[in-house]
């Protein structure tokens, strides 16, 4: 079995033409030099280019053969003699930069000989396409749906009756749209379900009673919301999703949840009903927010944490329930002070 590469370097690629998309300064080395590839510091060989910013792999950057390493200035003089260093202010960044130069497809995946409408399927006589829009085998798309130009639908993708989608957007394989309005250059990763009714009952002891949800999902422009995740349609009011958000795969939203711009979630992260993320907020891995809660703007959540009540704006918070991560040390310090104590008597 041949063993494929998806992603291709392409050719011609020199340490000047790094320097420019990174807008780095170059150390110890030629703008004319050749660049073959990219590669983690203890893989890489001649003609490799690396990155570092993170001292834990400072050893891997003593022992690397690549030709030059991406740095930020703080760590310039850690690059070793040999290795032409490429500084810049920050290096994660500018890679980022960099790689979405030398692979443009791996930004948004292409499937190869796609193009346009495919024959096999099914749109409803009644939707409105722009043109531009390429729709793959298998997707279904339903009465009064609008789609804008450049918007790439993927195979057995389902767009429910009266969905907004925006310009640029892709729809990812198996997604499901329903009840919802998108913006422009919106990107669900594969499996993404939106707009499904949210998880609303009147509960009694003669049964649980279905509570209609009967609001929208709206996501504005430049979200990306990774693989399987869950976003259920507000219940009276709108669930948002605000501008630049970046949801990673697993992660489920509750109805009337109200996201703001430029928030990050971490896989299988948890926002229960009505809760509300201002800007700019961060929630690490598998840590669950409370309904009817505020986190405030620019607040950060380490993961597996429980958030229960509001938190303020600004602020660092872990555990269970979420506190300020200094007073969160100190009570993981004094239990394991207890446990150490009595071990030992």
């Amino acid at each position: 079995m041949s063993e494929p590469n998806f992603f291709h370097f392409p050719t011609g690629v020199c340490l000047g033409d790094i320097a420019e998309w990174a807008d780095a300064e170059i150390l110890n080395g030629s703008t004319d030099t050749g660049i073959s590839g990219v590669a983690p510091l203890e893989d890489a060989g001649a003609g490799m280019l690396v990155f570092f910013d993170n001292t834990a792999y400072l050893n891997a950057l003593q022992n690397t053969e690549a030709a030059a390493c991406l740095v930020s200035t703080r760590h310039k003089d850690k690059v070793p003699e040999g290795v032409a260093a490429l500084v810049c202010k920050d290096a994660y960044r500018s890679w980022a930069k960099v790689l979405a130069k030398l692979f443009p497809d791996a930004m948004v995946p292409k499937e190869p000989g796609v193009e346009g409408v495919s024959d096999r399927a099914s749109i409803d006589d009644q939707a409105q396409l722009e043109d531009g829009v390429c729709v793959e085998p298998g997707a279904v798309i339903g009465a009064g749906a609008e789609i804008g130009a450049g918007t790439v639908i993927r195979s057995n993708a389902v767009i429910g009756a009266g969905v907004r989608i925006g310009r640029d957007c892709v729809i990812g394989a198996n997604c499901s749209v329903q009840h919802s309005i998108l913006g422009n250059r919106v990107y669900l990763h594969p499996g993404v379900c939106c707009g499904q009714d949210g998880f609303g009952y009147a509960m009694g002891p003669g049964g649980h009673l279905k509570v209609p949800q009967v609001g929208r999902v709206v996501i504005q422009d430049d979200v990306e919301i990774g693989a399987n995740t869950t976003i259920d349609r507000g219940a009276n009011r709108d669930t948002v999703i605000g501008e630049g958000t970046k949801i990673d795969n697993q992660v489920q939203i509750g109805h009337n949840v109200v996201i703001g711009r430029h928030c990050v979630l971490v896989s299988q992260v948890g926002i229960s009903g009505s809760a509300t993320l201002e800007d700019f907020v961060a929630i690490g891995g598998q840590s669950g927010v409370k309904g009817h809660v505020t986190v405030g703007m620019g607040a950060q959540v380490a993961a597996v944490s429980v958030v229960n009540e509001d938190l303020a704006a600004g602020g660092r918070y872990g555990g269970t329930p979420a506190k300020p991560v200094k007073q969160w040390f100190r009570e993981v310090a004094a239990v394991r002070k207890l446990a150490e104590r009595g071990g030992k008597s």
